[in-house]
């Protein structure tokens, strides 16, 4: 019922955006807009994730998956490029980042595993328009429903600092799937480059 009401209000919203002439009707529909978006984006990751396969059929690729991530993991922990590894399904997991990560995105590789994308990236509350949540969610989906990496258009997703202030970021994220030798999805995995000096320096 709550995805329905959703992707109501998201058809709505948009009719009214197409429709309306005045700037500030059309401030106000677009910050509507970007918090329906936002609530379907956290609704469809708690129920389904980015992964269509059935729960049995996912719980029996668990060991392939700790096999694959032994292989990769080392290159994982050394690269200089920030990294997070997400199980696919429901809530979006954050299996793993790497150091670089942590440093990029100001959190701590302990305290973040285990726990949903989502609850540790939230939107900026801040920002009624930000949309860092929707467009995340509906890259990593295209990627499950696709099997191949989607590059997203460069986005603005702040993060908090370590006293929970948001502060602003830009990034250049590309999100790709792991499969296993018969082609199942076991993971996703997400990296961003922090652009936020570039994105400044623009005239």
């Amino acid at each position: 019922m709550q995805r329905f009401v959703c992707e109501q209000n998201i058809a709505h919203f948009e009719r009214l955006l197409h429709e309306a002439t005045d700037p500030t009707v059309q401030n106000t529909v677009r910050g509507l807009l970007a918090s329906a978006k936002r609530q379907l984006a956290l609704l469809s990751s708690a129920v389904s994730g980015a992964d269509t396969t059935p729960f049995e059929q996912r719980r029996r690729q668990h060991g392939d998956a700790d096999t694959i991530r032994r292989q990769f993991q080392p290159e994982f922990d050394a690269s200089p490029h920030p990294y997070m590894l997400l199980d696919p399904g429901p809530g979006l997991v954050i299996v793993d980042i790497n150091n670089a990560y942590a440093a990029a995105t100001l959190t701590d590789r302990a305290e973040i595993a285990g726990r949903s994308l989502f609850e540790i990236f939230p939107d900026n509350p801040d920002d009624p328009l930000a949309d860092g949540v929707s467009n995340l969610y509906s890259s990593l989906k295209i990627v499950g429903e696709t099997g191949r990496a989607h590059a997203m258009a460069v986005q603005r997703y702040d993060i908090r600092d370590p006293g929970g202030v948001f502060v602003e970021r830009h990034w250049q994220p590309i999100n790709s799937p792991i499969h296993d030798a018969a082609g199942r999805l076991l993971y996703l995995l997400h990296h961003v480059e922090d652009i936020t000096v570039q994105v400044a320096a623009r005239p």
